[in-house]
């Protein structure tokens, strides 16, 4: 999906989101734009959402005061919706990205898409279809790779003198989901779609048309960084990587194996 240097505005549900790893949750959304706007809803005066205070000013997030009126009802989800639309009716931006696991906003992110908007949705696993499928691309909150880095202090052996502190490097999160039938069947159904006439299918037009058919597909999800690893890992397919000419670029083809 070819959605990269979009102005984007980030619009967070404090409710049903977590705070954890704020900071790899905008790692990952630079990936597809620019935040022009970076807004999160809550009743700030409620102690559950205590956590985020302290990544707001690191992150230049702007919190919105939504008062809770009634008991067992998200306070954020009128104020993000209103938010949203003055947002699309400004003209300023190109997509946006709704951080929530709260389907009620699955209305809103069909909305903004019919008005020709990118959505991309981050949420948690526990997400429902409908939100998810609303959206140009879901990203779950659990495959982002934790961007907190711990130092450690050792201490050597000679002369009683510290080494120099080293830090751990960011691991990359398990697999939150495995690898069955719909996903070979996925994968298999849409190589077939775009295939060339001796059953090649480009690799880049094979994610996007799987991405359009499964909007949370993400090779992550299934504890691999890309794609290819991916599917080469499935043992079902030929890969055919084709010189292009240019250095250290090659085309990627891949077919069912007979």
């Amino acid at each position: 999906m070819e959605i990269k240097d979009l102005r984007l505005a980030v619009l967070i549900d404090a409710d049903n989101v977590p705070y954890s790893n704020v900071k790899g949750m905008f790692e990952e959304i630079a990936k597809y734009g620019t935040p022009t706007f970076k807004r999160i809803y809550a009743d700030w005066t409620k102690p559950t959402v205590s956590g985020w205070k302290n990544v707001l000013l690191e992150n230049a997030i702007t919190p919105i005061q939504q008062y809770s009126y009634s008991s067992g009802k998200n306070s954020s989800d009128s104020a993000m919706i209103i938010d949203a639309m003055d947002i699309l009716y400004s003209g300023k931006v190109d997509g946006f990205c709704i951080v929530s696991s709260d389907s009620d906003f699955t209305r809103l992110a069909t909305r903004l898409r019919e008005a020709g908007m990118k959505v991309i949705g981050i949420g948690e696993k526990k997400t429902l279809k409908p939100f998810i499928t609303a959206c140009d691309k879901f990203i779950y909150f659990e495959i982002l790779k934790n961007t907190r880095v711990i130092p450690k202090e050792k201490t050597a052996s000679v002369n009683n003198v510290k080494a120099p502190k080293k830090t751990e490097l960011p691991k990359a999160p398990p697999p939150i989901t495995g690898i069955d039938e719909e996903l070979i069947k996925l994968v298999t159904d849409t190589i077939s779609d775009v295939a060339d006439e001796n059953g090649w299918a480009f690799l880049g037009e094979l994610g996007s048309l799987i991405l359009k058919k499964k909007p949370d597909f993400d090779s992550r999800n299934y504890g691999y960084e890309k794609m290819l690893p991916l599917i080469r890992s499935l043992g079902l397919f030929e890969i055919d990587e084709r010189e292009t000419g240019k250095r250290n670029i090659k085309h990627v083809y891949v077919k069912p194996k007979v």
